[in-house]
């Protein structure tokens, strides 16, 4: 059995003195895991880090059988995103949620989006803005998505501002309103693809997606937010802040 493909490193564990066992995100063949003999070496080692993007072949006796990788780094990205706090929390919430696929499951439209997120982690101006979308279609991939495409009580299409907590579907200003203390907000960005986000709406966002990440995906299986969402957010927060100040400042 063998194969080739592409895939963004999620994360690496020792494997004896030399070697590593690698876990990555690839384009046809999900998130996949593999021996890389020699993985600590001084030319591997550069490569074997979480955020990096490499082509991979790999072969194995039987389907089922862990195998093993041959590696070559694509876009090697992980130390430039050490080097921001936005984009060392980013990273490790990005990888933590790519864990929640199941493994050996393809989701190539999700490895596409992480590539592009992967890309822009350290972008303060884009990269939460990006991180919530992609929350947002990691639920739909995992079968939870959210239903923003009309109101549930009318049908209307405009002015949707809230979202139901326990059906996860989008309500209108107006019928929501007796409501809306029991409802969600629902920043207009999660709708338009091309539009920005100030800090309030990305903080209603994280309320939001956290909300159904947390009933929907994680409690079931007995876990919690990450440490690093809550300092992503943070930091994304400050530079907001840093940003709106400067803004000011001119």
């Amino acid at each position: 059995m063998d194969w080739q493909d592409r895939g963004l490193i999620i994360g690496v564990r020792k494997h004896g003195e030399t070697s590593v066992i690698l876990e990555v995100l690839t384009e046809g063949h999900g998130r996949h895991m593999g021996l890389v003999r020699g993985g600590r070496s001084r030319t591997l080692q550069p490569i074997m880090q979480a955020g990096n993007s490499v082509a991979l072949t790999w072969r194995a006796r039987l389907e089922e059988h862990l195998g093993t990788f041959v590696v070559e780094g694509e876009r090697l990205r992980a130390a430039r995103l050490m080097q921001s706090a936005l984009g060392l929390h980013g990273l490790h919430h990005l990888t933590g949620l790519l864990r929640l696929l199941p493994e050996r499951d393809p989701h190539a439209e999700l490895w596409r989006f992480a590539e592009v997120l992967a890309d822009r982690l350290e972008d303060g101006a884009r990269a939460p803005v990006l991180m919530l979308r992609f929350e947002l279609a990691l639920l739909a991939d995992l079968g939870f998505g959210l239903d923003l495409s009309e109101c549930t009580l009318t049908g209307a299409t405009e002015d949707l501002v809230y979202v139901s907590p326990k059906s996860g579907r989008a309500v209108g200003r107006v019928p929501g309103e007796p409501w809306r203390d029991r409802l969600l907000p629902l920043p207009n960005f999660l709708l338009v693809d091309e539009q920005d986000a100030d800090a309030d709406q990305l903080a209603d966002a994280f309320h939001l997606l956290g909300h159904f990440l947390t009933r929907d995906v994680l409690a079931p299986r007995g876990l919690a937010i990450g440490a690093s969402r809550s300092a992503f957010q943070a930091e994304a927060k400050k530079g907001f802040r840093r940003n709106a100040i400067a803004t000011a400042s001119t």
